[in-house]
């Protein structure tokens, strides 16, 4: 799958984002090393601490369903500037996929790509 691909997957996913509350879509698209890719969007609830970001979700997805390596993940956002993932969601690529290439894209603009050691180069591991 070629990044283009997946960034418009991460695209499709923003559109289902369940953001009342914020307004601020954002849309997450996993590939695994297999191949297999999954989608993720955030998900806000009134007690915000329970809210799941969209990155989260397409992880969770994926290892829910026994996917555990990664190769990239493209993140797009309603927030019309490039929406780089939050510290809990670094950590959790960084559980998995140490070396994950990070693809973020800005509306009508090419994309920009992050190694993972480059955005979180001191996550924590046991």
């Amino acid at each position: 799958m070629t990044d283009k691909e997946l960034v418009a997957r991460s695209v499709e996913a923003q559109a289902r984002a369940y953001a009342p509350y914020s307004g601020f879509k954002v849309g997450a698209a996993l590939l695994c090393q297999s191949g297999d890719t999954f989608t993720g969007c955030n998900i806000e609830n009134a007690a915000y601490g329970s809210t799941n970001c969209a990155e989260r979700t397409a992880i969770f997805k994926a290892v829910s369903e026994g996917f555990t390596e990664f190769s990239a993940i493209a993140i797009t956002s309603s927030g019309g500037k490039l929406t780089f993932p939050c510290g809990s969601c670094l950590q959790v690529m960084a559980e998995f996929s140490p070396s994950l290439r990070v693809i973020l894209c800005e509306d009508g603009k090419p994309p920009v790509c992050h190694p993972l050691k480059e955005l979180m180069p001191y996550a924590f591991r046991l």
